[in-house]
């Protein structure tokens, strides 16, 4: 039975990924930071606690527990947090993603054979970037500190590989669910609908309605990195839509959806929820992963936005 060890099981991709390669039949393994079992994280995972950015420690763990796939999920997620923290995020998103690689690599020369490593990259790598879609010859030029600390999880992901690490970046542009967390603006605006609806608020306040993003179905995302971790070679994959939208029709599809068609009465732009630096278009070119994995987005964009508004209108208050 193939084992994998996933790390950042506890957020919106954990989850999906831990049901999706169960449902292969394989054994499931996670690294958490505490005891309990984050929400989503189905039984069957076998949990291990510990901290990612202790090296020492998850090399030993490698070791015992000699996985033959290791997805690499755990990330501070936030762009916000990121300029906040910024020795934090590259701490986490970059310096012990770089070091898990390196403790891979050891595990495989140990066992004498494949351990394939899938890093859960992002589109912020791209920065913004000069032409729009992206794949995977754009170049890297972040313009946030998020989007740094992933770079250099990316480029050390072409250095392992070079070394015989069957190592994937996946290149995820935005991708969601019901599952993802309030802060991002997505679940913002699917909540905030909601409460509007339900009479708990009279608008949502949001920043740059003009950010335009690549929005999929987190589900397909994850499909993308199972897919890659199962090709025969071992190589990077924009997974993306290969379409754009903004905060503003994010919005208007998600009031729609609940049947306001006034939106713009019930948002509020605030200036200091702008990022110091947005890019203006990120959208994906996946012409690899469909070609190569056979994958493809199962979900429109307002299919996503409707699951999410319907998701947040049977909420319960509070």
């Amino acid at each position: 039975m193939t084992l994998a060890l996933v790390t950042g099981i506890g957020g919106q991709d954990g989850g999906y990924l831990a049901e999706q390669l169960l449902g292969r039949g394989v054994e499931v393994h996670a690294l958490v930071r505490g005891p309990g079992r984050p929400a989503h994280c189905p039984d069957a995972v076998v949990l291990h606690v510990g901290d990612l950015t202790e090296t020492a420690a998850v090399r030993a763990l490698l070791l015992q527990v000699r996985p033959d796939e290791v997805y690499n999920l755990a990330a501070v997620s936030s762009v916000a947090r990121s300029w906040r923290e910024p020795e934090a995020v590259r701490r986490i998103n970059g310096e012990a993603a770089v070091a898990l690689m390196a403790s891979a690599y050891a595990l495989m020369e140990a066992a004498g054979r494949p351990v394939r490593f899938v890093q859960a990259s992002s589109a912020e790598i791209f920065g913004a970037p000069a032409t729009a879609p992206q794949d995977e010859s754009t170049p890297v030029s972040p313009t946030n500190p998020y989007g740094e600390a992933k770079a250099v999880a990316h480029g050390a992901v072409a250095t392992w590989r070079a070394r015989g690490l069957p190592a994937v970046s996946a290149i995820l542009y935005g991708h969601e669910s019901p599952r993802r967390p309030g802060h991002f603006v997505t679940r913002k605006i699917t909540r905030g609908v909601a409460d509007v609806v339900h009479g708990r608020a009279d608008a949502v306040v949001l920043g740059n309605l003009d950010a335009r993003r690549d929005w999929g179905w987190a589900p397909d995302h994850v499909d993308a990195m199972v897919r890659a971790a199962g090709h025969p070679t071992p190589q990077d994959y924009v997974v993306a839509t290969g379409q754009s939208h903004t905060v503003r029709d994010l919005a208007a599809a998600a009031f729609a959806h609940a049947g306001i068609d006034d939106w713009e009465r019930h948002v509020r732009v605030d200036a200091s929820l702008v990022r110091p630096t947005d890019a203006a278009d990120l959208r994906g070119d996946s012409a690899r992963a469909r070609r190569e994995l056979g994958w493809r987005p199962t979900r429109s964009f307002t299919e996503v936005v409707g699951a999410m508004v319907d998701a947040d209108l049977a909420r319960p208050a509070g």
